[in-house]
């Protein structure tokens, strides 16, 4: 027993880092950012409102028979909506005194007078109010899990015309009470499924595992349900890339976790130093942080500087002095984020290898040199994309067999410092050029961004736009409609026979 307790001692710190294990990004929608939310929102509960379908109402007063059916909802008047965060419940979407107007077609048969046309209707004092409920799904994707709802309708009136206005007036007790009952059972069903279906699939377009190009991929699976206050929703991403030869590869995040204070914007993206440092881990383990320079590549003064440094050492390669020159550098080890208040650096470690190719016979290496660099890193935002672009800030050459050689190498720092930021430093910027998109759903992109450093973050603070609407993109990826999810849309045409109702 006592063995038992001390193991689990031994383990309660490594269970405690699993379930709070640091986000490499992190999210936060402020509630400025909900309330554009909620305008776009509105307009999709509005169109989903007005494809509610009610059953046909049919009844029998006495020698009254009545039946109506093609219920349609014609204006839809929501004065009065709210959308919030509420911890524990995470959102809580609300309208009041809201008025709902529909048209629908009646058929009576009374003794021997039949009478067919339509009648408008209003529901008045329309209340809703949803619960969303957020979390993680199996897959680490963002989804509505449940949603609870109430509807309830204060008043209805129903205006009737015709020759035998006076029976349905005499009726109407009957007609409107049944219209309000199937009317407000229809308006949870329809956003249950607008919420649970028809959103969940433009969640479904936020990137969660994908490749950012060739050699890598990026995880963003979120590591825990969203942390709600009343005033913010924050998610945890995993944040970490990968390299696509071992896509199971983890790296372990012992960076500081992202934290966001600021709420002034609609929504804030934090990145850790972890963020960047899988990126780069990623391309060292895929084996592309290699460049090679050879022939006419290599810049004419610096090979005539290097074919002079080296001379000795060519001219024992006689007849072969004239061969081409090779320049190979190659990261030694994964680079290192570093992100202060400051500024942005990439600290590089890596090998430059100057060897002479001679036609048909194998490489000769001249010199073998130690490289230290540190590069600056400006980091933005460009629509959903984060982008990265380096400059050469510090850079040191040494050589790896002796202190001698490395005083030698002293003459080679000014031409291959401009080596670098003139041929090798395009080359980069080129490959991190495209970015990587931020896990934003589509028809979402940011505005007005700001770049701030913290110590071991930075944080890209922006506003939102629409350029898509949300029914543009959930149409574009509608689930396939089935019998059970769709009843067909309207009742068929009634008979004008009187028998027959």
């Amino acid at each position: 027993m006592a063995a038992g307790s001390c193991l689990l001692l031994l383990l309660l710190p490594s269970l405690v880092t699993a379930l709070h294990s640091p986000p490499g990004c992190k999210i936060r929608i402020t509630s400025k950012g909900l309330d554009l939310v909620k305008q776009e929102g509105l307009r999709f509960v509005e169109q989903e409102l007005q494809n509610i379908t009610v059953s046909d109402l049919h009844g029998k007063e006495g020698q009254f028979q009545y039946n109506i059916s093609q219920v349609k909802v014609t204006d839809l008047q929501l004065a009065f909506s709210d959308l919030n965060f509420q911890p524990q419940q995470h959102l809580v979407f609300n309208i009041n005194d809201a008025s709902i107007s529909l048209r629908f077609r009646r058929q009576l048969l009374y003794w021997f007078f039949y009478d067919i046309g339509s009648i408008n209707a209003s529901a008045d004092g329309v209340n809703i109010y949803t619960v969303l409920q957020l979390a993680k799904d199996e897959a680490g994707r963002l989804k509505i899990s449940n949603m609870t709802c109430d509807a309830s309708i204060a008043r209805m009136h129903a205006g009737f015309s015709g020759t035998l206005r006076k029976v349905y007036e005499f009726l109407s007790t009957f007609i409107v009470t049944g219209m309000r009952f199937l009317l407000s059972q229809q308006i949870c069903p329809s956003l249950e499924h607008a919420s649970l279906v028809l959103l969940n699939s433009l969640l479904d377009t936020v990137p969660v595992r994908n490749y950012v190009d060739e050699h890598i991929g990026i995880d963003y699976s979120l590591l825990r349900d969203p942390s709600v206050s009343t005033d913010t929703l924050d998610l945890d991403f995993k944040g970490m890339f990968f390299p696509r030869v071992r896509e199971d590869q983890e790296l372990e995040n012992h960076a500081v976790e992202p934290v966001i204070k600021e709420t002034e914007r609609m929504v804030y993206v934090a990145f850790s130093e972890y963020f960047f440092d899988s990126a780069m881990h990623s391309y060292f383990q895929a084996g592309v942080l290699t460049i090679e320079l050879q022939g006419e590549k290599v810049p004419k003064d610096l090979e005539v500087l290097l074919r002079a440094t080296f001379f000795g050492t060519i001219f024992m390669l006689s007849p072969s002095v004239d061969a081409p020159l090779r320049l190979t550098l190659q990261v030694s080890a994964p680079p290192r984020c570093i992100i202060k208040p400051s500024g942005t650096s990439v600290s590089v470690s890596a090998f430059l290898n100057i060897s002479l190719v001679p036609p048909d016979r194998p490489p000769v290496q001249l010199s073998s040199m130690a490289m230290e660099t540190k590069l600056s890193a400006k980091v933005f935002l460009q629509g959903k994309a984060l982008r990265v672009q380096l400059d050469l800030r510090r850079f040191r050459i040494y050589s790896k067999q002796s202190a001698l050689e490395s005083l030698a190498l002293f003459s080679l720092q000014a031409p291959l410092k401009t080596l670098l930021q003139l041929t090798i430093m395009p080359i980069i910027n080129e490959r991190t050029k495209k970015g990587v998109q931020i896990p934003l759903p589509e028809g979402m992109d940011f505005t007005r961004e700001v770049v701030t450093n913290h110590a071991g973050f930075l944080t890209v603070g922006a506003d939102l736009h629409f350029s898509k609407g949300l029914r543009e993109v959930i149409e574009k990826y509608r689930p396939v409609p089935t019998a059970a999810a769709y009843p067909s849309s309207w009742p068929a045409e009634p008979s004008t026979d009187p028998s027959l109702l």
